[in-house]
């Protein structure tokens, strides 16, 4: 089978995120891409040969000088395409990507005066090692530079919106059906809170990492240099990295708290469906108007519409990250014995599944830019529900009845007789209320009531935020 073919040899994407989604994922690249993975696991082996020299683990070993030190930083710090495709053919040779760094820092110390420690590159590590420490600074870096500042400003245009319409009231439906009214900015509250929620965790992830050899048991530093106090040069390097370091582990570090940090990430994701879904209802509703003259085709065969497909792609693209977030959550905490290779290939995926998680956080954040609040609708669909205002009278009869008023008896029966099934305007609703010889200052707050004025604590709520 040839790789070969018309659109391969043109450079098509066979990912939408490196095809339509990429000017929006493109900031990623820098964090969890297979070119990222490789610098940072150079910048693995470039850390440890630095610490290893700084804290004489290694008697014979010197101290490198500053400009020596500058130097091997740099070449993290200018990786590039011409370095990613030296890897690729050194890679070709070894037939192993960790090795294939490994050989590639040991041809950029040949012929310079640091050449004298280069036994030290890859001295006493493992793979995963290298690996374990790259991914957690792959993540930590696509998450906290990348993907929270997106949500982060998204949770920001919710919590102004909430504000914005903390007073507008709304009908509420719950089951789908008219409940006691709510205001829209209240509703928005709920999500920009429970997102927050969430925001809070990813943004408190412990990234652990671990450097202790084929087993984790330091066996090959013990042997080589036994005098050296290995746990501590470990704990150093880790934490030296902005790591928490993890002493226990088998050859791999176990990945409870990637798991931890995927599920985090994909209710998050949860979240943002619900709010997703939710505002495309209130857009059938009639209760957001969407904004026109943004250059866009609603359909390509009825003029009239503005399809609501922000938050339709968004939609979409959390359904996507939160199923692969959920498997990486389900599969990186198991590996068979002391080490099996399934985790390699599955935290690849990794990139993926924050990608499309951040392309439906644009997309939420550019459908909510969209829409305005309308008003008119709102208060239309309140006037055509009067019965909602049931729930007010029996609650209003429940307690003339405990403060002794007469005539009070089964008031959620004689509301549900008259509510139930039907459509109660404000006439038939008001004399209802007149009819119930109501103490008059009960009388007179029903009388008064309307469901535009039936929220309770609703604009006093957003204030929570």
């Amino acid at each position: 089978m040839t790789s070969s073919t018309p659109l391969a040899d043109a450079g098509a994407a066979l990912s939408p995120l490196d095809g339509r989604y990429r000017p929006v994922v493109a900031p990623l690249v820098e964090h969890l891409s297979e070119a990222a993975l490789n610098r940072e696991r150079l910048r693995v082996e470039v850390e440890w040969l630095v610490h290893l020299c700084a804290t004489g683990a290694v008697p014979g070993a010197r101290v490198l000088g500053a400009e020596e030190v500058q130097r091997l930083r740099g070449l993290v710090a200018r990786f590039g395409p011409d370095d990613v495709a030296e890897l690729a053919a050194i890679e070709r040779e070894t037939v192993h990507d960790v090795k294939a760094v490994e050989y590639y820092l040991r041809r950029r110390l040949a012929g310079t005066p640091t050449a004298d420690v280069a036994e030290l590159v890859h001295f006493c590590l493992t793979s995963e090692d290298v690996n374990n420490l790259a991914h957690a600074l792959m993540l930590r870096g696509g998450v906290q530079r990348v993907w929270l500042p997106a949500a982060r400003a998204l949770h920001a245009d919710l919590v102004a919106m909430a504000r914005e319409h903390a007073h507008l009231p709304m009908l509420a439906r719950t089951h789908g059906q008219p409940a006691t009214p709510t205001t829209l900015g209240k509703e928005l509250a709920v999500f920009a809170a429970r997102l927050d929620r969430q925001l809070r965790r990813v943004e408190g992830a412990e990234h652990l990492g671990k450097l202790n050899g084929a087993t984790g048991t330091y066996a090959a530093h013990a042997v080589a240099v036994p005098g050296t106090d290995w746990q501590e040069v470990s704990r150093t390097f880790v934490e030296g990295l902005g790591l928490t370091w993890n002493p226990l582990t088998t050859q791999i570090e176990p990945h409870d708290w990637q798991a931890e940090l995927y599920s985090d990430l994909a209710r998050a994701n949860r979240v943002l469906h619900d709010l997703c879904t939710d505002t495309w209802a209130y857009i059938s509703l009639g209760y957001f108007v969407q904004v026109r003259g943004q250059g866009s085709v609603g359909s390509s065969t009825m003029p009239h519409k503005v399809n609501p497909i922000r938050f339709e792609n968004a939609e979409a693209n959390l359904e996507v990250s939160t199923a692969l977030l959920d498997v990486l959550a389900a599969t990186l905490v198991t590996s068979r014995l002391q080490r099996d290779l399934s985790d390699s290939s599955m935290q690849r995926n990794a990139g993926t599944a924050i990608g499309h998680s951040l392309l439906a956080v644009d997309n939420t954040r550019r459908g909510l830019a969209g829409l305005d609040a309308d008003p008119a609708a709102l208060a239309a669909d309140l006037d055509a529900n009067w019965e909602v205002l049931g729930e007010a009278v029996q609650s209003v009869m429940r307690a003339a009845a405990v403060a002794g008023a007469p005539g009070m008896a089964n008031p959620y029966e004689r509301l549900k007789d008259l509510t139930r099934g039907r459509r109660v305007d404000a006439e038939g609703l008001r004399a209802f209320v007149t009819g119930l010889g109501l103490p008059d200052d009960a009388e007179r707050r029903l009388l008064a009531l309307t469901p535009a004025g039936y929220t309770g604590y609703a604009e006093r709520l957003v204030g929570h935020l």
